[in-house]
This record gives C-alpha cells, structure tokens and sequence, in this order.
C-alpha cells in the first residue's frame, strides 16, 4: 500500500515523465504491437530503442499494457519488490533455519531507503532485476541448477550493466562454495558467462543497432575512454582512483558531500557489518564502480535508483553474519537496531537530504503528495478526449500520461504532431524556461495552431 502510494499517486498526479516510463510505454505499445521502438519519444532521428538500453524486460511486460496501459510499468515494479522481499525470506529461512531472523531481514529489505527513491523515481529495471537477485541465491542454495540459471538468464536481459553485476555477485559466491567443487566451478561458468555478455552486448550488439556505432552509456571520462580503458586505469593508478572514490572529482557544484551522504546511509544501514564476510562487499563493487565514478553527480549520491542494488547484498549479507551470533540475545537485539537504523534513513530521504530532489514525490505522508495545486481531474479527461491514434508532442510530465500510443514526442520535438500539450505550472526540462517560452511563442505565432483548450494554466493545441 505504501508503495502503491508512492508509484502510483505520483503518476495519476502527473509527476512521471517521459524518461523513461513516458519512452518506456511507448515501447511497450509498440512491442504489444510487434514492432520494434524506435526512440523517438526523446530522439529527433529514429533508433532502436535497445540501442539505448539492451532492455528485454519490456517486451516480455508488453502484454499486461493491454490492461493496465500507462500504469503497466509502476504496477510491475511493485509487484517485483514485494517478490524480492519474499526471496528475501526464502532464501534466510532457508539456509539459517531461522524464520525470525528471515522476516526481519524482509522487513529490512522492505524498508531500505534505496526501495524508495526507486518508487519515487518512476520505473527502471534494474529494480526488476535487482529484485531477483535473492532468488539466484535461494534456487542455487538448493541447488537447483536449472532454476539458477533460468534465474541469472532473467537478470541478465534486464539491462546490459546488469551482466557485470551478477560477475561480481557471482565471484563472491564462488568464495560462499568454495568447498563444493561442482557449485564453485558451475559458478565460475557463470562468472566468465556474464562478463562475456556484458562484453558482447556493450561493445557488439548495441553499437551494431545505434546511429552512432557506440555504446551510450560509457560516462567515465576521468578514467578514460571505455570500459577497458577504465579498469586499466583503476588498477594502474589506485591512489588516484581511491582519491576519486571519496570526493568530488569533477568538481562540479552541488557535488561536494553527496558522496559522505552516500556512505553515512550505507553506514548506518549496516554497511560494516559485511566486514566480517568481504564476499558480500566484492559483490557490491561494481555499484561503488557506476555510481563514484560517474561524470552526473546525480549518480554520487542516495537518490534515484541508483541504491536499489544495494537492497539485496545488504539484507541478505548483514542477516547471514547475525544469524551466524551464538548469543541469540544479542542476536535479535542487533538486527532489530539494524531495522530502525534502515527505517531511520528512509524517513531522512523523505525528509531532508543534499541534492535537491522533488520531496513530493515520497512525502506520503504529508498533504502535500497528494495535490498539484491545479484541477488534476479536469485535464485528465480533457487527456482521455485525444484520440488515441492521433500523434501527440507534449510536456514531460503529460508524455507518460499519453505514451500508450504509436507516436509521442517529448515537446519540443513537434515533427508531424497533431496535438501540442503543455502547462505552465509544470517544469521546462529538457529546455530553460527562456528557450521553452521561445519555442511555444513560435508555435502560437505561426498560424498554424488552434487552441483546443485553454483553462488554469493547461495548454492543448491542434494543428489546423
């Protein structure tokens, strides 16, 4: 319920956009459709939306938008989060033969403040993936070869970064069996399987579909050129990448203290108590990696879901350590202070944190969440009166709204548009204020435009 309060009043109140769940429904009309997407929610030239992201989870979602339209991706990503919880239980009731400690370590991972900023930040699927990593630990806990890999397979389609996380993931595990010869070897397969995927996906297929024959999201520029070139520096000059790590490298304003922020919620979310078992930590070092090294600041910090993978390693690391306490006592006092800890932290992110995030959007519960300040019911009907196959260039926040369509663009990509929507109580990106206003002071003057409706501030135009 709470979550629902999060996901899905911020999009009947208009506060998801057309990245990515405006470009991401999109794509899901498209694949329900069996045609492939072709970006142009957000890109001026037509290109395969996989060339963006290697993202396989929205053609396997295509079929529930046929029910749930443009609320299809919120209600999967809640729907995952709670079956991340449950592998959660599964997986440290199984394996401590605890059901105690189990259900406080759900109640942890459910309470993880890094599960919130995901919500508030509409969908991503990491999430999705991040949240079947406890099922790759239950089926392979008992060794359940064909779930396992079936499980990893999942994962791996999710997002191509995604690979060189379960690399890692499975490199601790590897340390968890390294007793059991025939686990340990299958989970080196797995190991050189998933990096062999990241490679051939990030440095083959993507830049073999995209127009500009590269992979997009390389964003290290402090560390080189590409992925290879990044890992050579790292190990080559280890004092300047540690000094990287803990400050701000690119010296960009608002940049300084996100990364402490980072690392006191970690801390206080039970962070050093994997100190005892480094496998745990090992798997978590391509997160540090994609997130302290990146050129967007907005990466540094505890915002986003930049942290949802961190929900897993953690709950299931911190609970296995305390699990294995002789003195129960100490046992249920520790991982009690670890729950209020993580809940402490939650309730800061709601409340007051650096980076200058839109506090309404996870604010549940204040009254604040739950209005706009304008008529929110009257311009969603005057929304559903857009036919649907009319081709629609609109703000941001309205771009998801309408997305479940063949063609949208995020204003101010116009094109063949039939309809224009846009309000002036709703934020600008990606244009300033002063280019937003030129541009709609083009439209209205060009003659080519009538106004459909006009009404406290909300704007659609239909093309003569």
């Amino acid at each position: 319920m709470v979550y629902a309060l999060i996901s899905i009043v911020n999009h009947y109140l208009f506060r998801t956009y057309a990245l990515d769940p405006g470009a991401y429904t999109n794509a899901l009309y498209d694949y329900s459709h069996l045609n492939w997407n072709d970006s142009t929610v957000f890109k001026r030239g037509a290109e395969n939306l996989l060339a963006d992201h290697f993202d396989l989870y929205l053609i396997l979602f295509a079929p529930l938008s046929l029910i749930f339209k443009t609320y299809t991706l919120l209600i999967v990503q809640i729907v995952f989060i709670l079956i991340g919880g449950m592998g959660i239980y599964k997986y440290l009731a199984y394996s401590l033969d605890n059901e105690k400690l189990a259900i406080r370590a759900t109640l942890f991972f459910f309470l993880f403040y890094g599960v919130y900023s995901a919500l508030a930040s509409d969908y991503h699927s990491n999430v999705i993936g991040a949240c079947m990593v406890p099922w790759f630990f239950y089926f392979l806990k008992k060794k359940n070869l064909l779930k396992t890999i079936l499980i990893l397979v999942f994962i791996l389609i999710g997002k191509e970064n995604m690979s060189l996380w379960m690399a890692f993931i499975c490199l601790g595990l590897i340390y968890e069996y390294r007793k059991e010869v025939y686990w340990r070897n299958f989970l080196a397969v797995c190991f050189v399987f998933c990096l062999c995927y990241f490679f051939i996906i990030t440095a083959l297929v993507m830049p073999s579909i995209s127009n500009a024959s590269a992979y997009p999201h390389f964003h290290y520029s402090a560390l080189g050129s590409s992925y290879g070139e990044a890992l050579v520096h790292i190990i080559s000059h280890p004092a300047d990448s540690f000094v990287m790590f803990f400050t701000n490298h690119t010296n960009a304003q608002q940049g300084d203290y996100l990364k402490l922020e980072l690392f006191i919620f970690l801390i206080l979310s039970g962070l050093p108590i994997l100190i005892k078992k480094p496998q745990y930590l090992l798997m978590l070092l391509p997160i540090f990696g994609q997130k302290l090294f990146h050129e967007n600041i907005a990466m540094w910090g505890i915002h986003s879901q930049y942290s949802i993978e961190f929900a897993p390693i953690l709950a299931i690391g911190i609970f296995v350590i305390l699990g294995e306490m002789k003195n129960l006592k100490m046992q249920t006092i520790s991982s009690y202070a670890v729950i209020v800890l993580c809940l402490t932290c939650t309730i800061r992110i709601m409340d007051s944190t650096l980076y200058l995030n839109d506090k309404s959007k996870i604010r549940v519960y204040q009254k604040t969440h739950y209005e706009r300040g304008y008529p929110t019911a009257e311009i969603r009907k005057k929304l559903n009166e857009i036919p649907e196959n009319a081709i629609v260039s609109a703000q941001s926040p309205f771009v998801s709204q309408l997305a479940y369509r063949d063609k949208i663009y995020e204003f101010p990509i116009v094109k063949d548009a039939e309809y224009l929507v846009y309000s002036i109580y709703e934020d600008t990106y990606p244009l300033n204020e002063q280019s937003f206003e030129r541009e709609i002071n083009k439209i209205t003057a060009s003659n080519e435009w009538l106004k459909e409706w006009d009404q406290d501030g909300f704007i659609i135009l239909k093309k003569r």
